[in-house]
């Protein structure tokens, strides 16, 4: 029968009216269908043909379903991965911006510091100081001192020295600090920094303790960075930390290592000022650095010439009154040509090393005697001072001891020193003398824990005298001892006089610790303390005498930090 539909079906796929049809089992038995039947079967046939139509629609329609489906899943996946981009750059950015208090146009990133400090200092001999040692002021027991007794005529007077024998003790809020700093980014790679930083250790002639203790807001950095990372060069314009301070990485500003002290003139033997100056740097994969600066000169310690020699002149000076928005009581120095200084430093990838060289000139204005000339002859000498230097900043334990050194040698170079040693005396002629100087700080600090620190510091500053003969070929100069110097009665308290050495050196050592015993979502809080022993040492005088007074100095500190 199956054979007899089959039959049929390819029948009335031709078109036939009639088949006959010849059975498998039946080879002559003829089989009749007729036109009804045809038809019913064509039917058939297109109802199937339809079904498999329809189904192979089906199942394109589903292939295309599924490969919409597809192409929606990947742009999906591709949308979420930009917005894991995006997020993560958000929280980059408002990881960066953490301590943002402004906003700013054209994206300026706003971020202050410093901190809110009560302090006290507790000195051996009263040096009539605040927070900030003068070391070459440390007083003797004996010995002369002057004073003015009208300031508008410029009178003196001279008394004993007394003050040896007090100790002294103050509170102090002055060394508190605050700073803003504003970021830029002109494009991907220029960026440019501004930053302001400032205390309250300006003191002008009305500043007392007296009463109200209205101390001066002063500026201690005010400067202007523009970083072309793509060119490796960095300019800086401004007040800021002269070039020669020791830095932690590369040349960067606000990467400088101060000593930890408490002390704000810092500690003996720290080479650094802080003065304006136009900066240029070059680095080279944030490895090698090299740096140019030119600063602002001022010859801060003038040397008194003594001894039998005659001198070959009237007058000389290297200072004159100090005139518009200067206090006049004060004086400036004579300078024609800045300081310049270069320093290359380098970060190998353990520790930090610097080598620098400092250029200076001086200048005084020469009156000579009525023999060489008198008023007319008056005119201008100068002289050339420099030196070099070295630091390095090293992690002797990783995060747990570090070690810095710093120091540099030279001529004419106390001005760069904490101690304030003399920059130049004088020559037979007025002319200026720098004098020889070197200089030294080593500290170690042991981070104990995260929130405590213990350090220990040792430095020194020591000068070099100046010996020659004057016009009548006796001995002129500075500091040595057969200019007639007599120290004899430095040590002899109360002695009105035979204390007329010059300072050779000065030396200290300092212990100290900070605890940070709050750090936190408020900023952080913390404590700290030091003890320093500083010792002023005279040249040695006709007698073989070189007297030193000692000053044992304990400060602490109680700091806020609230940025």
């Amino acid at each position: 029968m199956r054979s007899k539909m089959l039959t049929v079906a390819i029948a009335a796929g031709l078109g036939l009216t009639s088949v006959t049809a010849v059975s498998a089992q039946t080879s002559n038995k003829k089989v009749t269908v007729s036109a009804a039947e045809l038809a019913q079967m064509q039917a058939e046939i297109a109802a199937l043909e339809q079904k498999v139509q329809d189904l192979q629609s089906q199942s394109a329609a589903q292939t295309q379903a599924q490969q919409q489906t597809a192409q929606s899943v990947q742009a999906t996946q591709a949308q979420v991965q930009a917005t894991q981009v995006q997020v993560q750059q958000a929280e980059q950015q408002a990881s960066a911006k953490l301590g943002d208090t402004l906003g700013g146009s054209g994206g300026v990133k706003w971020t202050f510091g410093g901190f809110l400090a009560a302090e006290t200092a507790y000195r051996s001999r009263d040096t009539a100081d605040d927070v900030a040692t003068k070391f070459t002021a440390i007083p003797f027991q004996g010995g002369t001192s002057t004073a003015p007794i009208n300031t508008g005529s410029g009178a003196t007077t001279s008394y004993p020295v007394t003050n040896a024998k007090n100790d002294q003790f103050l509170y102090s809020a002055r060394q508190s600090r605050l700073s803003v700093k504003a970021e830029g980014d002109i494009n991907d790679s220029t960026h440019v920094t501004g930053y302001y930083e400032t205390d309250f250790l300006g003191g002008a002639q009305t500043a007392n303790m007296n009463e109200s203790n209205s101390f001066n807001m002063r500026i201690r950095q005010l400067w202007t960075n523009i970083d072309w990372n793509a060119y490796g060069l960095h300019l800086l314009a401004g007040q800021a930390w002269s070039l020669l301070t020791l830095d932690s990485v590369g040349i960067t500003p606000t990467k400088e290592v101060l000593p930890p002290t408490i002390d704000a003139q810092y500690a003996v033997g720290f080479t650094w000022a802080r003065q304006a100056q136009l900066r240029i740097v070059k680095d080279w994969d944030k490895m090698w650095w090299l740096g140019v600066s030119v600063e602002n000169p001022q010859t801060a310690g003038v040397g008194s010439l003594a001894g039998t020699g005659t001198k070959g002149y009237a007058t000389t000076t290297a200072t004159v009154q100090a005139g518009s928005l200067y206090d006049t009581l004060n004086t400036v120095s004579l300078n024609q040509i800045p300081d310049v200084i270069v320093k290359f430093a380098a970060d190998p990838g353990w520790g930090h090393y610097e080598l620098f060289g400092i250029s200076r000139q001086f200048t005084t204005r020469v009156t000579p005697t009525t023999a060489n000339g008198g008023p007319a002859g008056t005119s201008n000498q100068t002289a050339h001072g420099g030196g070099f230097g070295i630091g390095m900043v090293l992690p002797l334990v990783p995060k747990v001891l570090d070690f810095q050194l710093s120091g540099m040698s030279g001529k004419g170079i106390g001005r760069y020193g904490t101690a304030g040693l003399s920059d130049i005396t004088y020559t037979t002629s007025g002319a200026p003398h720098p004098l020889k100087e070197n200089m030294a700080l080593g500290t170690l600090t042991w981070h104990a824990t995260d929130a405590f620190d213990l350090y220990a510091a040792g430095g020194r500053e020591q000068q070099d005298s100046y010996l020659t003969s004057g016009v009548n070929g006796l001995p002129l100069g500075y500091g040595a001892a057969v200019l007639g110097y007599n120290n004899s009665d430095c040590l002899v308290y109360g002695a009105p006089s035979d204390c007329t050495g010059q300072t050779r050196s000065v030396t200290e050592q300092t212990i100290g610790f900070w605890w940070k015993f709050y750090q936190g979502k408020f900023g952080r809080v913390q404590f700290g303390t030091q003890f320093s022993h500083a010792s002023r040492q005279l040249f040695t005088d006709i007698h073989g005498n070189a007297p030193t007074a000692s000053d044992n100095m304990f400060f602490t500190s109680f700091r806020y930090y609230p940025f």
